[in-house]
């Protein structure tokens, strides 16, 4: 990327000062030089200065309109060190001037009938997207695409993309809710209304379906673009500022999957309505500050879901 694109910044996660205060620099670059093509010359001080090219003290944006990359390497670590059949999401998303413009991620374990199967249970046959990992990418206003990872190798590329849709849910108590594992339903403001349940059969009056939880953020959004939730509630992490409560997020963890919702046919804004702003943070363009926490829905559910947060909660 620095070499296609040497004058946009990225804005990423990691640096290497773990790897400088540790002995795992030269396992690092050994994996790395096994991976990289011909055309890379890799030695351990090109690889440290690639990590550290989206580092926290790599570049400062100021208030101007900027454009820079978005880069979350590893998003949901606790499923990544679990190993084999853990769900973790590698992402990459271009901002300009404020507006995420493109975006793409990949999910190596993703199995898409674990996910119909634990919400209908029924299985189905001849799912394209079985067990094979998946890769969503999406451009404003040219729609979200997934394909199997399995068919970048096996079949034309042009034939294995298919175009996401958020499902087409209208009555709130049938909607497929998808929550982090770190925060119980009784800590969201919709519990007041619904309890939660998990299994599809035993849905009765006064709940709703809580589908599976994933490691990381961004599977979640992957679920709500391709129509497998219906909604994703998030609660934002707090601090104290000025002796006011705000909430804040990486944005790492939203910006792709922002794109892929939106252009999916969703919505995405903060629990008071208001999208998310990524210039705020106006030195570094690492932070986000969602009023109470992120809503991501299929935009049907949107307006009546904002209206039951503001009924059930006080944002501040």
């Amino acid at each position: 990327m620095n070499r296609l694109f040497p004058s946009i910044p990225l804005v990423a996660e990691e640096d290497s000062s773990f790897l400088r205060s540790t002995n795992l620099v030269g396992a690092v670059v050994d994996v790395v030089a096994n991976k990289a093509t011909f055309r890379d010359e890799v030695t351990e001080d090109s690889v440290l200065k690639a990590i550290d090219r989206g580092g926290k003290d790599a570049y400062n944006f100021g208030p101007n309109p900027a454009t820079y990359w978005v880069l979350d390497p590893i998003d949901g670590t606790r499923g990544f060190v679990k190993g084999v059949e853990a769900l973790y999401v590698v992402a990459l998303a271009l901002v300009v001037e404020g507006q995420i413009v493109l975006g793409v991620m990949g999910c190596p374990n993703w199995d898409e009938d674990y996910f119909v199967n634990c919400v209908t249970g029924v299985q189905e046959t001849g799912n394209n997207f079985s067990r094979s990992g998946m890769i969503m990418v999406s451009h404003v206003g040219c729609g979200t695409w997934k394909q199997r990872l399995s068919d970048r190798l096996a079949i034309e590329l042009s034939q294995s993309w298919t175009r996401c849709s958020v499902d087409g849910c209208q009555v709130l108590k049938e909607a497929r809710f998808c929550t982090p594992e770190s925060q119980k339903w009784e800590s969201f403001p919709l519990s007041s209304s619904f309890n939660a349940k998990t299994d599809s059969e035993k849905i009765g009056n006064g709940d709703i379906l809580l589908v599976p939880a994933c490691c990381g953020s961004l599977c979640k959004y992957m679920m709500v673009a391709s129509g497998r939730a219906s909604v994703f509630l998030l609660r934002a992490t707090t601090r104290k500022v000025m002796k006011k409560i705000s909430g804040y997020a990486p944005a790492w963890d939203h910006a792709v999957g922002i794109i892929c919702v939106h252009e999916a046919g969703g919505k995405v804004t903060d629990w008071e309505g208001s999208s998310i702003d990524f210039a705020a943070d106006q030195v570094a363009r690492r932070t986000i500050f969602p009023s109470g926490g992120f809503l991501v829905t299929n935009h049907c559910l949107h307006n009546e879901i904002l209206g039951l947060i503001s009924s059930n909660s006080s944002i501040n």
